[in-house]
């Protein structure tokens, strides 16, 4: 009995797996840990995923092979990344410029090709067609860099509306290439075929633009309160367009792009229907297309010879080139600045998920070999850092010019802001109560929120009783300082989410919490709480070491990182400290660089405070320690810093708090992290936050596009 249950698990997980569920759980724990434990290196989702693939797949441990089961996700998980980007592409702004969008369609399109095609043909020694195909691959790109200039603000600026309008019109003329391949590779390109193309193409336009619309428009009008039919209907849609691209003679992916551009007024941004099909795409289906894409690379095909090495760094450079070329053809006929012009190269240089798209295509039909497909690997790598890099370092630069949208910043009305402070030490508490209480508007009628947070577990209950006890000894507390306090507790599957979500309900303006105690190991793995908090909400969040009376200072000391005037809630943390200062009667030093020192001064003299100001000229911001210069034992020392990925964030301010802690142990301690742009998070699967050795490296080769020296 017991041989025959030992001998039926040694079954089981025998590789490969065969048991769909077995297979299915472990796809999704790889799913699960892989961007935690990444996350400490900031290795990108989209990497960490296709090398998860390397490991278990055929060419790897052996843990899974391309069974039906695998092919099918990993369709659904292909035909759902071009239908997003069909779906997120701004039709308006494409329409606005768009003869200037055509023009740099065409230059991101055609210069590509004509570097990439005698490249493969002529040094690489590929046949003609192969030679095209890789050339095409090369033409289109991912906007995965596009959440960096919403993030700065920039989201409107022209250089930024072409590059999107060019992606629809090269990505598509890329994917209708891709069919004539297909079907070049198939010995079926005769005077029929393109016949069949032309009419089967303006059939499937015609269904896609003129029927399908006014059908979608119609049932989200009638089933207004089935919301779960919504999301089935726009599965249905993109399914069966992807099936019609393929009776037309096209690749299903162009189907399920042209269904993306089909719906794409007819859902929101905002949406709650457009969260659903992010949320369901990026939880599983896009992973699991990725991981398979990782399961047909075989890394030992980079060992077999010089060759493959050869492919991978040819293919990457001339990707880089191509549209760099592509971007400065765009800038001499616009006459654009050479920050516009790294704008553009920025944006339109990843390659991601139409890439991936045209080279699966390719390998599915034995068009190219596996040199082609490791390299194509190493280049999505490659060009997704440099876009992010360059990306970053031009909309910082373009932000200086003066060209943010006007309502990046917030303005934050006196008689409406609100406070929360969660409890998560009562020692800390009365300290940060009186903080609270001298940095509030008096013009709001709103008490400050405390909260207090208890785990979902067995013994919710019970800590929810204690809890409150607690909140009422702070309420009495409060009392005596004649604060109004509201009191909030709400039970949660963990602190950080449970904050966030209290704080999106009250439309909490600022947050006021305790400083980040020591991390255990577990911490340090998946994250520990300030810093979850950090990422799950957007409002401006103070962090207090108070430990000594706050009447006892003689100055004020703000550190302000370069281009923190930039960030959504500078005014309103800029007001905060001034009345701060007010209260105290002390005076402030800003210790910042001349541009920022500028900007505080027009905001300062904006807010008419009578504060008495002055400033200390600080240049070298990647050596935080050269701060202590500014400091004295009297002052109450503030830090200006940022969540990551945002505007004035540099790899200096990582881990800001643990760093400061220790120096100024016995110090009063203040670190803002500005508010930020609501639902500008970059998705985890999309996109990049790589880590600090590949920003350092990066940051020199956005050196190389760019000789401006200035700050």
């Amino acid at each position: 009995m017991n041989n025959k249950v030992i001998d039926h698990i040694i079954h089981a997980f025998e590789a490969p797996l065969t048991n769909p569920v077995l297979i299915f759980s472990l796809v999704l724990l790889i799913i699960l840990l892989a961007p935690i434990l990444l996350r400490p290196i900031r290795v990108p989702g989209i990497i960490g995923l296709i090398i998860a693939g390397v490991v278990i797949g055929p060419h790897g441990l052996n843990w899974l092979e391309n069974n039906s089961a695998v092919n099918l996700f990993s369709t659904i998980g292909l035909l759902y990344i071009m239908f997003i980007a069909g779906l997120e592409l701004d039709m308006n702004e494409f329409k606005k410029t768009r003869h200037k969008s055509g023009l740099f369609g065409l230059f991101t399109f055609i210069i590509p090709i004509a570097i990439g095609f005698p490249v493969c043909y002529y040094i690489l020694g590929y046949s003609f067609l192969p030679s095209i195909l890789i050339a095409s691959m090369f033409a289109t790109h991912t906007l995965v860099s596009y959440p960096i200039v919403s993030r700065y603000g920039i989201s409107k600026h022209e250089a930024v509306a072409i590059t999107i309008g060019g992606t629809i019109l090269t990505d598509t003329a890329v994917l209708i290439i891709l069919a004539v391949i297909t079907g070049a590779s198939q010995g079926n390109i005769t005077q029929e075929f393109w016949v069949t193309l032309g009419v089967s193409f303006a059939v499937f336009l015609f269904i896609m633009f003129g029927i399908i619309p006014r059908i979608a428009k119609w049932f989200f009008q009638k089933i207004d309160s089935e919301k779960t039919g919504h999301y089935i209907f726009v599965l249905t849609v993109v399914f069966f367009s992807a099936f019609m691209a393929e009776i037309a003679g096209l690749e299903p992916i162009i189907g399920a792009f042209v269904a993306g551009l089909a719906l794409n007024k007819l859902i929101p941004h905002s949406s709650a229907l457009m969260n659903r099909i992010e949320f369901i795409g990026n939880a599983i289906f896009i992973p699991f297309f990725l991981i398979s894409v990782g399961m047909i690379v075989d890394v030992s095909v980079l060992t077999k010879g010089p060759m493959a090495l050869i492919v991978a760094g040819t293919l990457t450079v001339v990707a880089v080139l191509g549209k760099f070329l592509a971007a400065t053809a765009t800038q001499l006929t616009f006459k654009y600045s050479k920050n516009q012009r790294n704008l553009i190269f920025g944006l339109s240089n990843a390659h991601a998920a139409a890439t991936l798209a045209v080279i699966m295509v390719g390998y599915n039909n034995n068009i190219i070999d596996e040199n082609v497909l490791n390299g194509t690997i190493v280049l999505i790598l490659v060009t997704c850092i440099i876009a992010t890099m360059v990306t970053e370092s031009a909309s910082k630069k373009v932000v200086r010019e003066g060209h943010q949208d006007d309502e990046h910043i917030e303005h934050v009305l006196e008689s409406e802001e609100q406070i929360m402070i969660p409890i998560a030490n009562m020692n800390n508490m009365e300290p940060i109560l009186d903080f609270a209480t001298l940095i509030k508007s008096t013009k709001s009628p709103y008490p400050l929120n405390i909260l207090s947070v208890v785990p979902d577990d067995e013994q919710a209950e019970k800590n929810i009783i204690e809890a409150r006890r607690n909140l009422e000894n702070t309420a009495k507390y409060a009392s005596g300082a004649e604060t109004e306090v509201e009191l909030l507790t709400t039970v949660d599957i963990n602190i950080p989410s449970g904050i966030a979500r209290m704080s999106d309900r009250i439309m909490a303006d600022c947050i006021l919490m305790g400083w980040p105690s020591v991390a255990s190991i577990v911490d340090k793995i998946v994250g520990e709480k300030s810093e979850s908090i950090l990422n799950q909400t957007d409002t401006t969040l103070f962090m207090c070491k108070i430990d000594k009376p706050l009447v006892s200072h003689r100055s004020i000391t703000v550190f302000v990182p370069p281009l923190a005037e930039s960030e959504v809630g500078f005014e309103y943390w800029m007001e905060k400290i001034l009345k701060l200062a007010q209260e105290l009667s002390l005076p402030i030093c800003f210790v910042c660089d001349t541009r920022t020192e500028n900007k505080l001064e027009v905001a300062r003299v904006k807010l008419k405070s009578s504060v008495q100001v002055t400033y200390g000229n600080y240049e070298d911001w990647d050596n935080i320690y050269g701060l202590a210069t500014f400091s004295n034992s009297d002052s109450l020392l503030v830090f200006v810093s940022a969540r990551s990925g945002e505007v004035s964030y540099r790899d200096s301010l990582d881990g800001l708090a643990k760093r400061v802690g220790r120096y100024y142990k016995n110090q009063n301690l203040l670190i803002i992290f500005p508010s930020r742009q609501e639902n500008q998070h970059i998705d985890e699967y999309e996109s990049l936050q790589t880590s600090p050795i590949f920003r350092k490296i990066s940051r020199e080769i956005g050196n190389m596009f760019n000789k401006d020296k200035t700050n």
